[in-house]
């Protein structure tokens, strides 16, 4: 992702605009979406193409992973149009798991491993191997480019909510917050934050919430849908 894309870039971009949305959702929604794992690695997952859709000139490698992505986002079922399609979510699984891999392995290192890296670690949430996505989504927070690691943070968090760390998660996010990204705002984390810190101190969680949705409109009534489900005082 490139870093001198800027947030208010992105927004003129129609379907980055969608992401955000998206992203803004599973803020709000966390326990929702994650009961429904495919859901949240949908969410998660489409975040980290952005950048893709943006590049004017595509390189080998990008070519590569965007071929990829193609297989991640197929049906499974009767082909319809031109696009790849799979008789199974196994068959699918298994192909876009080899195709990630041999991305991370043929370019190891560079910008487009990271993000290979980063489906992988998706596909290890979705299929139940937190503790094998906790290792890729570390690699890349400690490899890749500041965009990328962004999402990864976001992303881990996720897990260690669902596995009851919350003051790993509560670190996590609270960087995000003191240094957000293009593609992880300083409102999302916020928002993540405090939703991770209610049930201890729900005091400090509605305070975030509450400036959040009195300053920052793009996100106002995520923050407020956060803030009604507070526990009331």
């Amino acid at each position: 992702m490139a870093s001198n894309l800027s947030r208010k870039a992105l927004k003129q971009d129609k379907f980055a605009v969608e992401v955000e949305h998206t992203v803004d959702f599973f803020a709000a929604h966390r326990p929702q979406v994650f009961r429904y794992g495919g859901i949240a690695l949908a969410v998660i997952l489409i975040a980290g193409i952005v950048w893709f859709f943006r590049s004017s000139q595509a390189s080998a490698r990008q070519q590569v992973l965007g071929q990829a992505m193609t297989l991640f986002t197929a049906r499974v079922g009767a082909a319809q149009g031109s696009g790849p399609s799979f008789p199974s979510e196994e068959a699918k699984n298994d192909a876009v798991i080899k195709a990630f891999t041999k991305i991370t392995t043929d370019y190891a290192g560079s910008e487009e491993a990271w993000i290979a890296e980063f489906y992988l670690a998706g596909k290890d949430t979705e299929n139940g191997k937190l503790d094998d996505a906790r290792k890729k989504y570390q690699a890349v927070i400690d490899h890749a480019n500041a965009n990328d690691a962004s999402l990864a943070k976001l992303a881990l968090a996720q897990i260690d909510l669902a596995q009851n760390r919350t003051g790993d998660a509560s670190k996590l996010l609270k960087d995000l917050m003191d240094h957000p990204t293009d593609l992880v705002s300083k409102d999302q984390a916020t928002i993540d934050y405090a939703q991770a810190i209610a049930p201890a101190q729900p005091d400090e969680a509605r305070k975030l919430l509450t400036s959040v949705a009195a300053t920052s409109p793009d996100v106002a009534s995520i923050a407020s849908a956060a803030l009604s489900s507070l526990p009331k005082k």
